[in-house]
């Protein structure tokens, strides 16, 4: 059977499309499953978010930059890692259309989605940090690719606590809908191994997908004029967060507003993460193959983090479109990211 980038463009951009199809129709059934285990393990809606469905929906661009970095793309890489990040950002403001009580930062607003975004931007900040820095590796990896899982960890346990005992609460209002776990009950509840067995399957369903987007990537680049940077940042970064956006929506619909800000930017903290992952399958530091878009667009990705940030603070509960003027911000950030590739 011939390599994916051997085929024909018209081939390879069909299995890309596939793909891509494959990625939303699982990301749409992993958010119910994962609200699901929420109420089963008690864990809050943004912590779930964060570990369940945040992984989960995150596997296909892990298994891009992975083996997209062991096989010496580094742009498609860390453009797929970056651009994963800007793009599941401005999803956010996506879902705020589809939820019409209020604007969603304003019904989301809690201590622990507060932290999560902190979390974020100070995961962001150390692989930027490494790009300026002098190559430094210990066995081939950079130093911070150890670092990067380490702060997650602590950022994860610090979340649950702040989650467990806030001393900082938004004030309650009637559009803010509040976290409620409680468990099924019934013959109608799926039992847990089943619940289990069905985050498993459509999580594999996403990574196989992963897997074919970064062949189909490097394929496209091959065959044509467009640069590694910009087939990772737009096209495959786009095609693997689709679980972010239809995980996002969906969660808006059935109220879990909560569990959609924790799909994305859980989802956006594994990405970081995801690119530390790549240091290990690169030769050398990845750090050092970014390039000054690469830098741009991880910089957009954080100020589009504190601009939802802000929002969550602000909590303005209604604006043009029935969005706030932290999704309307983010969106227009998101389009220059897209039109900055290009220039």
């Amino acid at each position: 059977m011939p390599a994916i980038a051997d085929l024909s463009l018209w081939a390879i951009v069909t299995l890309f499309l596939a793909s891509a199809a494959a990625i939303a129709f699982a990301g749409t059934k992993l958010s119910g499953v994962a609200d699901q285990l929420a109420d089963r393990t008690g864990m809050g809606e943004v912590v779930a978010g964060a570990l369940f469905v945040g992984a989960a929906t995150s596997l296909p661009g892990a298994i891009t930059s992975m083996t997209t970095a062991a096989q010496g793309a580094a742009g498609l890489a860390i453009g797929n890692a970056l651009g994963g990040l800007t793009a599941q950002t401005a999803f956010i403001a996506v879902a705020d259309l589809f939820y019409r009580r209020a604007n969603l930062e304003h019904a989301v607003a809690s201590a622990s989605g507060l932290a999560q975004g902190a979390l974020l931007m100070a995961l962001l900040a150390m692989p930027l940090i490494a790009a300026t820095e002098p190559p430094v590796t210990v066995w081939g990896i950079h130093p911070v690719s150890f670092v990067i899982p380490v702060a997650y960890g602590f950022g994860l346990r610090l979340l649950s606590r702040i989650q467990d005992d806030p001393l900082w609460k938004p004030v309650q209002t009637d559009e803010t809908r509040e976290e409620i776990s409680e468990p099924e009950s019934g013959e109608d509840a799926a039992s847990d191994r089943s619940l289990w067995m069905r985050f498993l399957l459509y999580a594999g369903i996403t990574a196989a997908s992963g897997y074919i987007i970064s062949e189909a990537s490097i394929g496209i680049v091959d065959k044509t004029a467009l640069s590694e940077t910009a087939v990772g940042t737009i096209f495959a970064a786009v095609a693997n967060s689709l679980p972010e956006l239809v995980t996002a929506i969906a969660a808006v619909r059935i109220g879990a507003v909560s569990l959609a800000l924790g799909d994305i930017i859980g989802g956006n903290a594994f990405e970081v993460m995801f690119l530390g992952a790549a240091d290990m399958f690169y030769d050398g530091s990845i750090y050092e193959a970014m390039s000054e878009q690469d830098r741009t667009t991880g910089l957009i990705a954080m100020l589009m983090t504190a601009v939802l940030l802000l929002g969550m603070i602000r909590r303005q509960k209604a604006g043009l479109g029935n969005i706030g003027f932290e999704s309307a911000l983010v969106l227009l950030l998101y389009a220059g990211s897209v039109v900055l590739i290009f220039l």
